[in-house]
């Protein structure tokens, strides 16, 4: 029987209870770097930049991303404790409430995307098997099946899920599909041609870097639910990197790709899983489609235990609370306004994190107040200073600035408190 107490987010798992090793954590952040959400952020960068442009961006990016998303995990390796839990540590019991708002806001509103971009490749895929008259082209229908399936594999929790369904083949699923159509992509597509094609100048360089920071950022108040169950700080970071950068790569760069030698101009949010379920029968969007689960998984089951530092119920109940919330969403909202979903996310955790990573790692300090108004006022001021380079200086960027303000603001008034 499954032990639920080793779950709770108010308390750090148990040293014995710590049995993720390396491969284990490779498995879950190579899967949770793909996707099909994954696939259309490489789609909206791929116009601006064009290939190469495009390439470069993911590639400077991601490497940023995931160091920072690797070194965020470790403190959870270290303390044994959730993402939400262990920001006590540095904002103190009674900061914590705002970012745990902001999770669940950005949980919820990943897991809703998951399961309609889920819902828009099967209902595609349906169309081309079946027509569009037929029940199964309903787009209502794949909404609830995919948003019960979700709920009930977070329900099962991150241990079971990660060795039973990711390391025994839902790795292996990923891996045949995107090899598919990295051949396919090679045999119909001139991709030196498309290498030397300019884009069309509609997005910096820098707003592109900051979209792809944003998809490994989205994961930072997160990744500690999973990395406390790890072996070994060692073993986390190197797990946690190496897993998303791969598979983050792998799957952008498809998107851009695919969108710039397939997908024609049209404005359709939908273009680009219409050109992949034209791809041998629809066969490798297939086997992505039935290895989504574990993104929307993730995001289910984490809002959960965020919701639970703050709500005395079990995560059982919030888990099924939290998926059908997200289910109910996804009926009701199309895909659009993605761009600025991401950027959203990265004008909050960025500098929230600036600070986080500055406590554990430079500061080396745990507070024992309630309320910490100085790490609070340096994530304040980061969030300030992304909205103003993002708006006024977009060719520069505005996570990294963001991220490390905040964490200079913090490491600032750390050390007058300790002098």
């Amino acid at each position: 029987m499954k032990d639920n107490s080793i779950y709770s987010p108010q308390s750090s798992v148990p040293v014995t209870s710590r049995v993720l090793g390396w491969s284990d954590l490779f498995s879950l952040w190579f899967s949770l770097g793909m996707g099909l959400m994954v696939l259309q952020a490489g789609a909206i960068l791929a116009p601006g930049l064009g290939m190469a442009g495009a390439i470069t961006a993911i590639l400077l990016g991601t490497a940023v991303g995931v160091a920072l998303l690797a070194l965020v995990g470790v403190i959870g390796g270290q303390t044994g404790m959730s993402s939400m839990a262990s920001l006590k540590l540095s904002l103190g019991k009674r900061g914590v409430a705002l970012p745990v708002l902001f999770n669940l806001i950005q949980l919820v509103g990943w897991g809703a995307f998951e399961i309609v971009v889920m819902r828009d490749a099967a209902s595609l895929l349906a169309q081309r098997a079946w027509g569009s008259e037929s029940l199964w082209a309903n787009p209502t229908l794949w909404t609830f099946i995919f948003g019960a399936v979700a709920t009930l594999l977070a329900v099962s929790g991150p241990l079971a899920f990660i060795r039973v369904v990711l390391r025994r083949w839902g790795i292996w699923l990923l891996m045949a599909s995107c090899a598919w159509l990295t051949v396919y992509l090679f045999q119909h597509a001139n991709l030196v041609a498309l290498w030397h094609k300019a884009g069309d100048g509609s997005m910096p360089f820098a707003m592109a870097c900051d979209i792809v920071v944003s998809m490994a950022f989205s994961w930072l108040p997160l990744v500690s639910d999973y990395t406390r169950f790890g072996k070994s700080a060692r073993q986390n970071f190197w797990g946690t990197a190496c897993g998303f950068f791969l598979g983050s790569v792998w799957m952008m760069s498809l998107g851009v790709a695919y969108t710039l030698a397939f997908v024609s101009t049209s404005t359709d949010a939908n273009a680009l899983l219409l050109a992949l379920s034209g791809v041998a029968l629809g066969i490798p969007l297939l086997l992505i489609l039935v290895d989504e689960h574990e993104n929307a998984f993730a995001d289910i089951h984490s809002a959960a235990v965020s919701a639970g530092t703050s709500l005395p119920l079990s995560i059982g109940k919030l888990t099924l609370g939290i998926g059908l919330l997200c289910t109910l969403i996804a009926w009701r909202v199309p895909l659009t306004q993605y761009e600025n979903f991401l950027l959203l996310i990265g004008s909050v955790f960025a500098p929230l994190f600036g600070v986080v990573l500055t406590h554990h790692f430079v500061l080396r300090q745990q507070t024992t107040r309630d309320l910490n108004g100085r790490s609070l006022a340096a994530w304040a001021i980061g969030i300030v200073v992304y909205q103003l380079m993002a708006n006024f200086l977009p060719d520069i960027g505005a996570t990294l600035p963001s991220l490390f303000v905040a964490g200079w603001v913090c490491w600032g008034l750390g050390r007058k408190v300790n002098s």
